[in-house]
C-alpha cells in the first residue's frame, strides 16, 4: 500500500510539471504567435519574407539548440535556476513559430470577400480583423495551437536542461519540475532496471500525445457546428 502511494504521488507530480510547463509555455506563446500571424496574414503579406524565412528557420531548429538556450539565457543569465518558468518560457520559444506559421495559414485562408465587404462598409482593419476574421479562422486556430504544443509535449531535451528532474510537486513556477518525457529518458538511461518502467510512463506519453492530436482533430469540428448552430 504504501509503495503504491509512493508511486502515485510520483506521477502525480510528473503529470502536474508537465502540465504546468505546457501551460505556461501556451500562455506565452499565444499572444505573441497571433499577433505575428495576424501581422504577416493582414498587414504586411508581401513585405514580410524575411520574417516568414526567420519563422521558418525557427520552427526548424532541433529542440537541443533551444534548450541550451533556455539554459544559458534563462537559467544562468536571468537567474531563474531549473524551474517551471524557465521550461515554460522555452516552450514558448518553440511554439511561436510553428503556431505562427499555422495561424497565418488558417487566416490567409478565410475569403477575401470578407475583407471587401468590411472595405466597402468603411469598418477599421483592426475591428474586422477582431470581429470578423479571428472568430472565422478560430477552429483552425486553435487546432494549430493543439498541434504546436502537441510538438513539444514529447521533447526530453528542452525539458532536462531548463525544468530540471526534480521530483517533487512543483508549487510555484520557480520550483523546479520532472516532465513525462525527461522521466521516460531518465528511467530508460540512468536507472538500472528502469526499462519496464520507461514503457509504462511512455504509453502514458504516448496517450497524452494521442490526445492532444484527437483535440487538434475534432476541435474544428466542435467549433464550426456551435458556430452554425
Amino acid at each position: 500500500l504504501e509503495f503504491r502511494r509512493v508511486l502515485f504521488r510520483s506521477i502525480a507530480s510528473i503529470l502536474a510539471g508537465t502540465a504546468w510547463v505546457l501551460l505556461l509555455g501556451v500562455g506565452v506563446a499565444l499572444p505573441i504567435g497571433l499577433g505575428a500571424a495576424i501581422h504577416l496574414a493582414e498587414f504586411s503579406r508581401r513585405r514580410g519574407r524575411t520574417l516568414r524565412l526567420a519563422i521558418d528557420v525557427l520552427a526548424a531548429l532541433p529542440s537541443i539548440v533551444y534548450g541550451l538556450f533556455g539554459l544559458a539565457f534563462f537559467c544562468e543569465a536571468l537567474g531563474l535556476g531549473w524551474s517551471v518558468l524557465s521550461g515554460g518560457l522555452t516552450v514558448a520559444m518553440m511554439i511561436v513559430p510553428l503556431f505562427t506559421s499555422l495561424g497565418e495559414a488558417a487566416l490567409t485562408a478565410v475569403p477575401d470577400a470578407l475583407r471587401e465587404a468590411g472595405a466597402a462598409l468603411g469598418v477599421p482593419r483592426w475591428r474586422l480583423v477582431w470581429r470578423v476574421l479571428l472568430p472565422e479562422a478560430a477552429p483552425a486556430l486553435a487546432a494549430a495551437l493543439v498541434l504546436a504544443s502537441g510538438r513539444v509535449l514529447a521533447e526530453s531535451a528542452v525539458f532536462l536542461y531548463t525544468a530540471g528532474t526534480s521530483m517533487r510537486m512543483p508549487a510555484g513556477p520557480l520550483d523546479p519540475a520532472r516532465t513525462l518525457a525527461v522521466h521516460v529518458y531518465l528511467l530508460a538511461v540512468e536507472v538500472p532496471g528502469g526499462g519496464a518502467r520507461a514503457a509504462a510512463a511512455s504509453v502514458v506519453l504516448l496517450g497524452a500525445v494521442l490526445l492532444t492530436s484527437t483535440v487538434a482533430a475534432v476541435l474544428p469540428r466542435l467549433l464550426l457546428a456551435r458556430r452554425s448552430a
